[in-house]
């Protein structure tokens, strides 16, 4: 199916409905369509076509669904890009996407034009909140004075790349991950109800949509006829507010983003009881984070929906049943077990823990999680070698190790490049961190390995306290010890205000391996570690 059929769905069946929320703004989803029609009679005219890229740099905005849809109509590509970048950044993206258009929020307009002295420029820049007063077109002045008729129809095959989203960027340059239609189709037609004139459902959209968690969560709101709810950027009290106004049912979010709002001081003051589904990934979740969350909001049902930007979202999930934190005693430790895994495979794909040859690897043994089905990339844009380099056989690699349990449930430790290899041993960051976690003075950790030359790495905790709390990493280092084996816990602590984290929530251990990789020895003389 080509996504352009998601918005012509839901515009059949509830063109009345409200589509889009925004800042005061109501769209319907006839009046989304009209919009996307104009939008796209507009692009053609500029030139925009078949395979050409269409390049956005905004926070939440119905302009960027906008965009998307009116280039999918026009078999063009769109490329949604990180707003957090940096000017070289930009350039960076620029030039592996080349786009045809590029459009932009006022916030971001003298970004732009730093990021474009030296790239090849696109044949148009818009400006999407006003006019900039000089030589680019405002988003507003095309909408106005474009068609309201369907002039373009689609011809794209459902294989056809739709979509750019660059990678994270955590280990090196971000990456163009082509996503194609049913990339997205696949995930709607087995995962989401088509829009229905009995049931209405109002979706808080929070996360941004240059992430595959916030495109895939627009689009399946556009397909399934919802009401989204649509955040520029999240802020903790303006998304209690926001549930409280509007109602929400459903809401996805990052894991420090439910962590911010169930430790905000005003959390009780607000009635957030409207919200039914409340799902969450991206990022690890710690258990006490995730068991608070169950107790705050006890008429939601929660999922943890594990994937990546490669795998065009979810590939396996952590149902609304295993959060339920009831039975015996005996259920309830199983069921906390499980609140530490990623779930089970979706039904329509395949997922294996691999070895180093790729061979399939026993229950029990940590390999790496590789995937295999229909919505998986395409490739990376312009990259034959880093595509080749993702793949064993028909298995895609996500970067993930894990393993998975007698009842298929997948646990993971850690992200490949950032094992640490002690002495011959395999040490797991998150293993060791889900325990650093536990303990009552810890409010966030992270693990990380440092040179040494004697065991090659040994492990390093970096800590951020409980405010108002105080420990010693004596204790801390004890602490670990009691609970794991002795090659795994760590050697030394830093004590720092906060880690450094990507917009979705993601740890930078490469960041914290810049700053925090001294030698054990050395880090004696210093008054701000503690050992």
């Amino acid at each position: 199916m080509n996504t352009v059929e998601y918005l012509a769905i839901a515009n059949a069946i509830v063109p009345h409905r409200t589509g889009i929320v925004f800042e005061g703004r109501r769209l319907t989803f006839q009046s989304l369509q009209e919009r996307v029609n104009r939008l796209a009679n507009a692009l053609a005219d500029l030139g925009v076509g078949a395979g050409d890229r269409v390049a956005l740099m905004d926070v939440n905005t119905p302009e960027l669904i906008e965009s998307y849809l009116a280039s999918a109509r026009l078999d063009a590509i769109f490329v949604p890009l990180n707003y957090r970048a940096r000017a070289d950044e930009f350039s960076q993206m620029l030039r592996v996407c080349e786009p045809t258009v590029l459009m932009v929020g006022k916030r971001y307009q003298e970004l732009a034009r730093s990021a474009l002295k030296g790239t090849p420029p696109p044949n148009y820049v818009i400006t999407l909140e006003e006019r900039d007063g000089g030589q680019w077109v405002f988003y507003d002045d095309l909408i106005e004075s474009s068609s309201p008729e369907e002039l373009h129809f689609p011809t794209a095959d459902d294989m056809d790349t739709t979509l750019l989203l660059f990678t994270a960027g955590t280990t090196g340059d971000p990456k163009a991950v082509m996503l194609n239609h049913d990339s997205f189709s696949s995930y709607m037609l087995s995962s989401v109800l088509p829009a229905d004139p009995e049931v209405e459902e109002r979706n808080l959209l929070s996360v941004p949509m240059y992430h595959i968690a916030g495109m895939q969560g627009a689009l399946a709101a556009v397909y399934g006829g919802r009401t989204l709810l649509l955040m520029r950027q999240f802020e903790a009290q303006q998304w209690m507010e926001l549930v409280q106004k509007e109602r929400a049912d459903r809401a996805g979010m990052v894991p420090t983003m439910l962590k911010q709002v169930v430790d905000h001081p005003d959390f009780g003051d607000y009635d957030l009881s409207s919200l039914k589904i409340i799902t969450y990934g991206a990022a690890p979740m710690p258990l006490e984070v995730i068991k608070k969350a169950i107790a705050a909001f006890p008429d939601a049902k929660f999922i943890n929906a594990f994937g990546q930007t490669e795998t065009a979202s979810t590939i396996t999930m952590l149902p609304p049943e295993d959060h339920v934190l009831e039975g015996t005693e005996d259920e309830i430790e199983k069921k906390l077990k499980h609140l530490t895994s990623v779930g089970k495979p979706l039904e329509d794909v395949e997922v294996a823990i691999l070895d180093e040859d790729g061979h399939e690897l026993p229950n029990g043994q940590v390999g790496e999680v590789a995937a295999k089905g229909p919505r998986l990339m395409s490739g990376y844009w312009k990259d034959g070698q880093a595509t080749r380099g993702a793949y064993h056989g028909d298995w895609l690699l996500t970067g993930d190790l894990g393993y998975r349990d007698e009842d298929d449930y997948i646990y993971l430790a850690g992200r490949s490049k950032d094992f640490i290899k002690r002495g011959g041993e395999m040490v797991s960051p998150e293993e060791v961190e889900r325990v650093l976690m536990s303990h009552p003075a810890v409010d966030d950790a992270a693990i990380i390995g440092v040179p040494d030359l004697q065991w090659g790495e040994r492990v390093r905790a970096v800590v951020v306290p409980h405010k108002g709390k105080s420990v010693s990493a004596s204790e801390l280092i004890e602490y670990c010890h009691q609970r794991l084996a002795s090659f795994k816990r760590p050697e030394s602590v830093v004590f720092v205000d906060e880690l450094p984290r990507n917009p979705l929530g993601k740890v930078l251990k490469r960041v914290l391996r810049q700053q925090y990789n001294h030698p054990i020895e050395e880090l004696k003389t210093e008054k701000h570690f503690d050992t």
